[in-house]
């Protein structure tokens, strides 16, 4: 199978292609209007990528798969970036000089991480890689004839743009996920109308879906979710799966084409521990808590306005930063980013298992933990919290005191109707933070 329309549309002209705004859009007639597309993409530089704004609609997709099928590189830029963001990415796409080389070594897309440090790096992807990736998801999940695959994360990030790559290389639909935001209600009647049996969602995204309870059981199409792009709580975990969920937790990255490692499907829900499985063909380890990665998924380079940056050891090596553990039995265990660590009293503490822990109280919706400068302890733990009607202060504290270390016990709470999250859908802890610092008060205990 090949990243082509084209081949495709002559394999399986009648299949369908896309499924959006009660639209079926087939292979056949998808590549009549990527034929008309190509000759305008068809230029001499192939080193420069084109900056698309990835709009969920058609005429942006068709250039996309215009751009695969012409071999023009493609800089992916999200449509919620403010436009003056967009347009400054834009202009230093200008200066990205890729990797010139040819067949599947060549550039296909240019994505870019979250930029939660500062401003986002452009991640060169080679057609190698992301040829890779949707291996090693077969092999991980299978294809059926039935399949359809729902797109309800942005295909600016790597989550969305693999759902893209995956199906087309399988000559399987994708159903779109109902708008540029995402709607818990326009989704569930998406995944039952349109037998979506494949979804990819973040876990802020999956906590939507269950919180109304009109919304929460899924369909019986479905056979699998990947939820992934943050750690997910284990009350959500267990909530969804008692509710009949096929959740696969999923760990990947954008210099990894998306996933890394996701739980084998059948034995999620048997697992005391949840911890995802290493695909095929790519290999994880932790050193010094940091998980590394090494595989054909791997991008080529980092790209910035200061020019190209390789990022690989010696030995081929990624070291992320996110942190985590490998277990007894090969899996790993995510605890979130290492520049999210806080420093209280000289003890380091993951946020991530702070809000694990948090979330598993009576009332507790959501929680963001986050460090506010000390003058003796060098910060201070914070817990900013969407709660229900049920909540009560005092059932948190003692909830706490029996499950947290004295230093991983925040000592400030404030109260929000909704927590903020990045475009990605990931939890915003720098904008949960400025939003909560007005209303924190001390939490007693």
């Amino acid at each position: 199978m090949t990243l082509s329309v084209l081949d495709a549309a002559r394999e399986s002209a009648h299949q369908p292609a896309l499924v959006l705004d009660n639209q079926v859009v087939t292979y056949g007639e998808l590549a009549t209007l990527v034929r008309r597309r190509v000759p305008e993409l068809l230029i001499d530089d192939r080193q420069t990528p084109l900056p698309l704004v990835c709009e969920p609609a058609l005429p942006t997709l068709v250039t996309l798969f215009a751009c695969f099928e012409a071999r023009r590189p493609v800089a992916l830029l999200h449509p919620r970036w403010p436009a003056a963001q967009r347009e400054r990415i834009a202009e230093s796409c200008a200066r990205f000089r890729l990797s010139h080389a040819a067949d599947d070594e060549a550039a296909l897309v240019v994505a870019f991480t979250s930029g939660s440090t500062g401003e986002p790096k452009g991640v060169e992807l080679s057609r190698r890689a992301i040829l890779a990736s949707a291996a090693a998801s077969a092999d991980r999940l299978g294809w059926r004839p039935d399949d359809r695959w729902l797109l309800a994360l942005s295909f600016a990030h790597v989550g969305g743009l693999s759902v893209l790559t995956r199906c087309l290389l399988a000559r399987r639909p994708v159903v779109l996920g109902g708008g540029a935001r995402f709607s818990a209600a326009a989704v569930a009647r998406l995944m039952a109308n349109d037998r979506v049996t494949l979804a990819s969602l973040v876990p802020t995204q999956l906590a939507q879906l269950l919180a109304d309870s009109t919304l929460a059981r899924p369909p019986a199409s479905l056979r699998a979710l990947l939820l992934g792009g943050a750690a997910a709580s284990r009350h959500l975990l267990e909530r969804a799966g008692d509710l009949g969920w096929p959740v696969l937790t999923t760990y990947g990255l954008t210099e990894a084409c998306s996933q890394v490692a996701t739980e084998r499907p059948g034995l999620a829900h048997r697992r005391a521990q949840r911890g995802a499985d290493p695909l095929a063909g790519v290999e994880v380890r932790c050193r010094a808590g940091r998980i590394e990665v090494r595989s054909p998924v791997l991008f080529t380079a980092y790209h910035t306005s200061n020019g190209a940056h390789p990022a690989l050891d010696p030995d081929g090596w990624f070291q992320t930063q996110d942190l985590g553990r490998i277990d007894g039995a090969g899996r790993l265990h995510v605890f979130g980013r290492a520049d999210d660590l806080i420093t209280t009293g000289g003890e380091k503490v993951a946020p991530v298992e702070v809000e694990q822990e948090i979330e598993g109280c009576v009332g507790v919706r959501e929680a963001c933990v986050f460090g506010v400068a000390d003058p003796i302890w060098g910060q201070r733990l914070a817990a900013a919290l969407t709660v229900a009607p049920d909540f009560r202060l005092e059932v948190l504290v003692s909830w706490i005191r029996d499950r947290l270390a004295p230093f991983q016990r925040p000592r400030l709470v404030a109260l929000l109707e909704a927590l903020p999250v990045t475009e990605g859908g990931k939890l915003d802890r720098r904008a949960v933070a400025a939003l909560s610092e007005p209303l924190l008060h001390p939490l007693p205990g």
